[in-house]
């Protein structure tokens, strides 16, 4: 199969089944109304509730993406914990291929574009430094190696190649795309994975040097964790613009083992709030309610 094959329902990965899926992410800001212009205008989500001190963006009717402004914060630390990327899943190539274009035609500056040979994905920052990545899946066939284990890289996209699928304009974020997964910044890689495969009970799915990909359900992975600029950081400084929150919503034997484990955890209003070792606040809300 090509691997620029268009994916069939039978290949993509069925995201109703996910006992673990992300929920959504808050971030802290200091310029509010200018990073929500930013998202709705260069990534298409719609504002869907606004106030003086918060606005909640999303696709459709669903929120993907909370910013809480507060003009008093110190500007995010680029070598602190916290967010690495956060993730939009489009539905298809096609998707992506349109996006692409509508960067370009907006004069929007790319920071990376990357074939994960699990995916295609771009790259860019939102303007207060919050990295972003725009990917679309290749089919679930293509994701594994001989011994079916996921078969990670990081190889040079072709921007051409893949503009050429743009099949129609943007026409904003689609209602079926969502936060695929988040992408973390930690002091050790290899000492989160007691955090998030040990206490979360994600599967640790692939390894690079310094960043570990954790994954359930057999999705290449809804959470990572690297320190390429943070190693050996400690909890991030409080008063700091970048990463409030990280939503995850899990299915009821998630949650429950989760509570069983877990020796710290705040819970209020049908969900439980964990930190990692970095001070990341994990909110996990059952799958149930949602």
């Amino acid at each position: 199969m090509s691997r620029t094959a268009s994916i069939t329902e039978k290949e993509a990965f069925d995201w109703s089944l996910a006992s673990v899926r992300i929920g959504g992410v808050t971030l802290n800001v200091r310029d509010m109304n200018r990073v929500a212009d930013f998202y709705a205008s260069v990534l298409g989500l719609q504002v869907l509730s606004s106030t003086n001190d918060w606005t909640v963006l999303g696709a459709d009717d669903t929120p993907l993406l909370t910013l809480v402004g507060d003009g008093a914060l110190s500007p995010r630390d680029p070598s602190a914990a916290g967010l690495f990327h956060t993730a939009y899943l489009l539905p298809s190539r096609a998707h992506l291929a349109r996006w692409l274009v509508h960067a370009a035609e907006s004069g929007v500056r790319l920071e990376g574009a990357s074939d994960h040979k699990v995916s295609e994905a771009l790259y860019l920052s939102d303007p207060e430094g919050n990295g972003i990545e725009i990917y679309a899946d290749r089919p679930t066939t293509a994701w594994h190696d001989a011994d079916g284990a996921i078969a990670m890289a990081t190889d040079p996209l072709d921007l051409e190649a893949l503009a050429a699928h743009a099949d129609r304009p943007w026409a904003g974020f689609p209602e079926d795309g969502f936060i695929g997964h988040v992408h973390l910044q930690v002091g050790d890689a290899r000492a989160a994975e007691s955090f998030y495969a040990g206490m979360l009970g994600l599967e640790v799915m692939a390894r690079y040097p310094g960043a570990s990909f954790f994954g359930a359900d057999g999705y290449h992975h809804q959470l990572a964790a690297n320190h390429w600029r943070s190693g050996g950081a400690g909890q991030r400084p409080k008063g700091q613009a970048g990463l409030a929150e990280v939503a995850l919503v899990v299915t009821p034997d998630v949650h429950d083992r989760v509570a069983g484990t877990a020796a710290d955890i705040e819970a209020a209003e049908g969900q439980m709030v964990l930190e990692d070792p970095w001070g990341t606040r994990i909110a996990l809300v059952d799958k149930a309610g949602d």
